[in-house]
């Protein structure tokens, strides 16, 4: 009886997988498309904020927002935010002061400002120094 079960159990896993790959290409059209949505409005949000908020507004709102994401998405949508947040937003006098320069492969003093920026915000730490890169880069191009 239980090796019927079993069998039973593989075959409709067997299915499973088959019916997945068949369907594969349609499948990861449909989660590219779901993601552009999504961050198309994290985008418009930011750009909203941002119209009337300081650079520094910016970058506060965003890291409240992120508050207990963990997944990669998440913190790719505010990231998002952050950006055109950043675009629109009014200058912040101190905004890029003290901000390291923008490197391909960040250095040990770069490390050290994301963990330090990071350390106390009860955030996901990869989400957090996400966003504070973003930082880096704005301050780094502008």
């Amino acid at each position: 009886m239980i090796k019927k079960i079993l069998w039973a159990l593989l075959v409709l896993l067997l299915a499973a997988a088959v019916m997945f790959y068949l369907d594969r290409e349609q499948w990861v059209a449909d989660f590219n498309q779901e993601r552009q949505a999504q961050q198309s409005e994290f985008i418009q949000q930011g750009q909203a904020f941002g119209e009337s908020a300081s650079q520094q507004q910016c970058l506060a709102q965003s890291l409240e927002k992120l508050g207990s994401c963990f997944s990669y998405g998440c913190t790719l949508d505010h990231g998002a935010y952050l950006r055109a947040c950043l675009q629109e937003a009014s200058p912040s006098e101190q905004f890029c002061q003290d901000v390291p320069s923008y490197h391909k492969k960040a250095t040990e003093d770069d490390k050290s400002w994301l963990k330090d920026n990071c350390w106390d915000k009860n955030l996901n730490g990869e989400s957090c120094r996400f966003l504070y890169k973003q930082q880096i880069h704005f301050c780094s191009v502008k």
